[in-house]
């Protein structure tokens, strides 16, 4: 099994092909969306694929040490991505190809129209240390 990260963009990655913006959406339409992705995982907890997820707030800010003693800084010169990330969604599949899959059908959720939004979702392994080898 590996996991997988799955990536939802407000913006930054390329064009959706039903490219319009949620909060332009009926209430009906972003409830159809929200049932679509919780079915998703809950097909997925069924199935032992799915690890966690959620909708991220587009509220947000960057925190960092600052020394012993002083506050942590928040903000900077640094790209925002509240601005950028919309969500998560956490699998552990058995291959690349099937995270895939699941990727692409995740994209279809429904959106402006009730129709499918195409949305392009990054997808990136989790990193896995190698085996500390000892004699």
């Amino acid at each position: 099994m590996a996991k997988y990260l799955l990536l939802k963009h407000y913006r930054g990655a390329p064009s959706a092909v039903n490219d319009v913006p949620m909060e332009k959406w009926t209430p009906d339409e972003i409830s159809a969306h929200i049932k679509y992705m919780n079915d998703f995982a809950a097909r997925l907890e069924e199935s032992g694929e799915f690890v966690g997820g959620d909708a991220l707030a587009p509220e947000g800010e960057w925190v960092r040490y600052d020394g012993e003693g002083r506050p942590p800084v928040t903000d900077g010169p640094f790209a925002e991505t509240k601005d950028l990330i919309a969500g998560w969604m956490i699998i552990d599949v058995d291959s690349r190809e099937r995270a895939v899959e699941l990727a692409g059908e995740l994209s279809a959720a429904p959106g402006a129209g009730g129709r499918p939004i195409h949305e392009w979702l990054e997808l990136r392994p989790f990193l896995h240390m190698p085996p500390t080898v000892t004699e």
